[in-house]
């Protein structure tokens, strides 16, 4: 079994990364940017069912300062970068989001090079794939590069890509022998383990709270947290992951209206609230205009993404769940930790 430093530990993916790692017999160090958040941390990873989670070693150190890395990557095998800045609202300067995602990245490389860490494997996104093309019917694989100057990219969106390849660079140029694997999710759902979640659960939160009375007309890829850490800890250890991209998604792209359709039905009576209907594009496009909240959304209408995880199924043998069943898990863990009414 191995020591695995996981950065990111009170997240959502990362503290199912942890669950997962610890049920395997690995020992764990993760970080927090707070120490004040450790005993939030621990309650997830018993929600979760992690055997020993009075073992895992907890570090503070922030990704926008050097302070605690090398603590933190003390006799670390491998080092499974999941923490990564994700905006509450958009920023000013996308400087702000951008900076820390790839300054992060290469603190976390370097402190990792020097500690002789084995292998890093770093949670990027399907945003660093599949942006900034236009209208398209190709499906992406991990072959492909987000346009970071294309339509639509948001300053997150860019963030992934730059911070990505910064990481790739500096693998190929000053990495001395460290591997890398990268691990790109698309919309990650799945049960939470508490009030710290994924962007995306917000969705399910809002359709089973009536804060979406009709859904509007995007597609989402989705992926259970689940699947995405098991996609991880595959990634950690398979010789032949070493220099490799993997997509991490369930299948084709959901839309809004039946991920509310699937709620309803699965769950009765506590998605009464979800949509029934759904609302046209141009009137969201009109909407837009006065609520700033709707404007982030236009350049998602009408677009779909496709997406193909056969190198992931070939190679390392990975097998998701599919997008009902990400996306029942999701609304089923909301209710049963009263996130939601029930």
């Amino acid at each position: 079994m191995a020591h695995v430093l996981v950065t990111g530990g009170t997240g959502f993916l990362g503290s199912h990364t942890i669950a997962q790692l610890l049920t395997a017999g690995h020992t764990v160090t993760t970080t927090v940017r707070s120490l004040t958040r450790r005993s939030g941390a621990e309650r997830m990873l018993a929600e979760a069912g992690a055997p020993h989670a009075d073992g895992v070693s907890w570090v503070e150190a922030d990704l926008t300062s050097d302070r605690g890395w090398d603590r933190a990557v003390a006799g670390a095998d491998y080092v499974l970068h999941v923490a990564s800045p994700f905006p509450g609202a958009r920023p000013k300067n996308e400087d702000e989001v951008i900076v820390p995602a790839r300054d992060g990245a290469l603190r976390v490389l370097r402190a990792a090079r020097a500690a002789g860490v084995r292998r890093v494997v770093l949670t990027s996104s399907f945003a660093a794939v599949g942006y900034g093309h236009g209208a398209t019917g190709r499906r992406f694989d991990e072959d492909d590069w987000t346009r970071t100057d294309g339509p639509g990219v948001s300053a997150y969106v860019k963030s992934k890509a730059v911070a990505e390849r910064a990481a790739w660079d500096f693998v190929g140029s000053e990495g001395d022998g460290l591997e890398l694997t990268v691990v790109n999710p698309v919309g990650i759902f799945g049960p939470v383990l508490g009030p710290d979640y994924s962007a995306s659960v917000r969705i399910i939160h809002a359709m089973l709270t009536g804060g979406m009375r009709a859904a509007p007309p995007i597609w989402t890829n989705t992926v259970d947290v689940r699947d995405a850490a098991d996609l991880h800890l595959r990634a950690m250890t398979a010789p032949e992951a070493a220099g490799q991209r993997y997509l991490a998604l369930a299948g084709e792209p959901i839309s809004f209206q039946q991920i509310a359709l699937a709620l309803r039905a699965r769950l009765g009576e506590a998605a009464a609230e979800a949509p029934t209907g759904s609302a046209p594009a141009w009137l969201l496009r009109l909407l837009a205009v006065v609520s700033p909240a709707l404007r982030e959304t236009v350049p998602q209408l009408g677009v779909v993404r496709r997406a193909s995880h056969a190198k992931a199924r070939k190679e390392l043998d990975w097998s998701p769940r599919s997008n009902e069943d990400a996306v029942v898990a999701t609304a089923e863990s909301l209710v049963r930790l009263g996130l939601v009414s029930g």
